[in-house]
């Protein structure tokens, strides 16, 4: 490594003798911070990015006479998440208790208990929705067009909207969230808001003293901390909170913690109050290991002592990602558990698993079971190509589906490529898109008569990515026969939405798991190999590969960062401005993506911003749906919108739409980053980013360079120390309990 492109070789030092750095915080030790001020990926911060919320409320205008990507994408979301919810309503049987529980536990299950035997008259959380709209096939592929994205799918009525501004503005907030609250609460919105104040906190943004002002305001002496309407909305607002920092449910134990943080004097009973009421959903999971060794009577049954040394873990979460993570587990079990459609004879099967390396036990593996695990780095990607190309020429509909259009593309230009190994695929052979194209049907292969995808193979690239809800979606969409392959690093950032989903599959063991060989060559991914094992080494790079530039403060972190990628890199490297991105771990701060962004376009692409901050020629980030960024830059302006040329094509954003889901693109967080590569970048890590740092996150960052990666420098020993001692922070999911019954004794 070097210090500058044009100046001699360093490494960053190593500090193995420094105290270690405190492990990540449980899931309830303080819910809300982990979306507040500068944390990584800016949950709190960025509306344009994986922060928001609502994709799952979100309904197309049947009147319209085209879809765009985004809306027919949020379309089938909620139709699918509709037959998931109806599938889920049919099972019969109340929620199992268990006999062995005491003290807080005993208490949720007691209130459980009631409102099953209609002790207390509740709206079941399980109610049967109303059928779902059909699915929409997708359309024939053909150039296409730019198309505006809705101003706001489900737009609520302007009578309802004047009538809720009416009783914000009695309570003194804000009448801007008119629009959101209305969109939240629906027709009638008004009278739900000065029954219930604590409403508000439905609408993303707003806070638990927000809405305690707002419902004083309102109630006046009848509004008090006790107030069991309160304790309810803020169960809902803490689990909220919590799914934007990955959790599909908390403890029972953290959720109380967190409810007396926020001020609800007896948190026990505000469970139990909004679990009658039905707005949470209580589970009982067995623990594998038991707590404390219990010793066994000579009396006592083998079914009791095994009851007694099962700890069980009780949870409380929504009902959205509770049915979705259920529903999930229905669908992988199924195809763990069933018999791939035989396309192809055995002959060709077994000839293209003669292949050489981690290759043929990909293409094995997949000729006998539904649902394969494979991990590795970019190298990795020609053994799911090899596969596809393999499985197309025995005459199967074979898919790719990436997380981005980056991704898409990439892989798409690898799959073209033909090895010895491989022989040409008859037709169009296997092809690529992304998977929030392949749900909605804006691209890929379209859906049969049934609704199920049009494929018999499908290979999900950039699996940690897959929250629980689009897991669901893809898992629940396969035709029966099929067979799904997850891909994957298992070193980079999980996903923006909740869930650890390829992570929770590779602990559980419940199919077969391919680890690719392919290491990553080169200086770069040397050194991300390293930092994938805890180890930040240094690494001989003769061509400039690795660059580590020290800088003292965020100011010059700021002056350095523009100067690689207006000047060094390009004249000493190669590679042009337009194709380096920085990524840094916060969107705020003096050194997050909006300083950055402001000096890079002052720079790179000067102008008065008219177009709502913009200039033809910016580099954007643009945010279709939560939880997805996609590159582009700026076009032009006009009556329509923004129109932008997007790696997914061309786009036209209504001005109203522009400040929520655009900003500029020269600098990304890691998590907008994740899914694609350029041929160069630049990591900016200043002093007061070090708190942010883990070792996901660097790996992340780093390994999103293709040909050159600079450093810049500012946070001293506390990049060695993430990269050896801090994890991921964990999540707390359901998935790996939810499979363990389902699954084969012998896997």
């Amino acid at each position: 490594m070097s210090t500058d492109p044009e100046t001699t070789e360093t490494s960053p030092s190593e500090d193995t003798g420094t105290d270690a750095v405190e492990g990540a915080e449980g899931a309830g030790a303080d819910v809300a911070s982990d979306t507040e001020g500068t944390a990584p990926e800016g949950t709190g911060e960025d509306p344009a990015a994986e922060g928001t919320d609502g994709t799952g409320e979100a309904k197309a205008e049947a009147a319209a006479p085209e879809l765009s990507e985004a809306a027919a994408e949020l379309l089938a979301q909620q139709v699918e998440r509709e037959r998931i919810e109806r599938r889920k309503a049919e099972k019969a049987g109340p929620i199992t208790a268990g006999a062995k529980l005491t003290g807080t536990a005993a208490d949720l299950l007691a209130a459980v208990r009631a409102v099953e035997s209609g002790d207390k008259p509740v709206t079941t959380p399980f109610a049967k929705p109303e059928p779902a709209a059909p699915r929409r096939s997708a359309a024939p592929e053909a150039v296409r067009q730019p198309q505006p994205v809705p101003t706001e799918p489900g737009v609520p009525a302007t009578e309802t909207v004047e009538s809720v501004r009416r009783v914000l503005a009695e309570g003194g907030a804000p009448e801007t969230l008119a629009a959101q609250v209305a969109a939240a609460l629906g027709e009638g919105g008004d009278d739900q808001l000065r029954e219930d104040p604590w409403q508000l906190l439905r609408v993303p943004g707003v806070r638990p003293e927000q809405a305690d002002g707002f419902a004083r305001a309102l109630l006046g002496a009848e509004c008090a901390p006790d107030d069991e309407r309160r304790g309810r909305a803020v169960i809902g607002w803490l689990l909220e909170q919590a799914a934007l920092a990955g959790h599909t449910a908390l403890e029972a134990s953290a959720l109380t913690a967190a409810l007396a943080k926020q001020g609800v004097p007896d948190p026990d009973a505000a469970t139990q109050s909004a679990i009658a009421e039905g707005e949470v959903l209580v589970f009982q999971d067995a623990l594998d290991e038991p707590a404390v060794p219990v010793q066994r009577s000579d009396d006592a049954s083998d079914e009791d002592t095994e009851a007694e040394e099962r700890p069980v873990r009780v949870l409380i979460g929504l009902e959205r990602y509770a049915l979705a993570e259920e529903s999930l587990a229905d669908g992988l079990a199924k195809l763990i558990n069933s018999v791939p459609k035989e396309d192809g004879s055995a002959a060709d099967w077994e000839q293209a698993g003669a292949a050489k390396g981690s290759t043929g036990e990909l293409i094995r593996a997949v000729a006998g079971h539904g649902l394969v695990l494979h991990t590795g780095g970019e190298a990795s990607l020609e053994e799911p190509a090899a596969l596809l190309r393999a499985a197309a020429g025995f005459g199967l509909r074979a898919w790719a589906a990436a997380h981005s259009p980056v991704g898409r593309d990439r892989f798409a230009a690898l799959l073209t490529q033909s090895t010895e190994s491989d022989s040409p695929a008859p037709g169009d052979g296997p092809r690529a898109t992304t998977v929030a194209g392949l749900l909605s049907g804006a691209e890929g292969p379209g859906r049969d008569a049934d609704g199920a995808l049009d494929l018999d193979l499908l290979v999900v690239l950039d699996a940690p990515q897959l929250d629980v809800e689009t897991a669901a979606l893809v898992s629940e969409s396969l035709p029966d026969g099929a067979r799904l392959v997850l891909a994957g690093d298992p070193g980079v950032l999980w996903s923006a939405g909740p869930g650890r989903v390829f992570a929770d599959l590779l602990v559980s063991k419940a199919c077969p798991q391919v680890v690719s060989r392919r290491p990553d060559l080169g200086p770069v991914g040397e050194l991300v190999s390293g930092i994938g094992i805890g180890e930040l080494n240094q690494v001989e790079a003769p061509g400039k590969e690795v660059v580590i530039v020290p800088v003292r403060d965020a100011g010059e972190a700021v002056h350095r960062t523009v100067q690689l990628v207006a000047d060094s890199v390009p004249r000493v490297i190669g590679v042009p401005a337009e194709q380096t991105v920085v990524i840094t771990p916060g969107h705020g701060g003096a050194a997050g993506t909006r300083a950055l962004n402001v000096a890079l376009k002052e720079r790179l692409n000067p102008g008065p911003g008219r177009f709502g901050g913009f200039d033809p020629g910016d580099r954007i980030a643009y945010s279709p749906t939560p939880g997805r960024t996609v590159p582009g830059r700026v076009v032009n302006a006009d009556t329509d919108g923004l129109h932008l040329a997007c790696a997914g094509g061309p786009v036209v954003v209504p001005k109203e739409r522009v400040e929520q889901s655009v900003r500029h693109g020269w600098a990304l967080t890691a998590h907008q980053a994740v899914g694609a590569r350029w041929p160069a970048v630049v990591v900016v890590l200043p002093g007061d980013a070090a708190q942010a740092l883990n070792r996901p996150w660097v790996y992340t960052a780093f390994s999103r360079a293709d040909r050159h990666l600079s450093v810049v420098h500012g946070v001293d020993q506390a990049l060695p120390r993430a990269v050896a001692e801090v994890p991921a922070k964990p999540r707390t999911t359901r998935l790996p309990v939810l499979l363990r019954p389902q699954v084969p004794a012998e896997v």
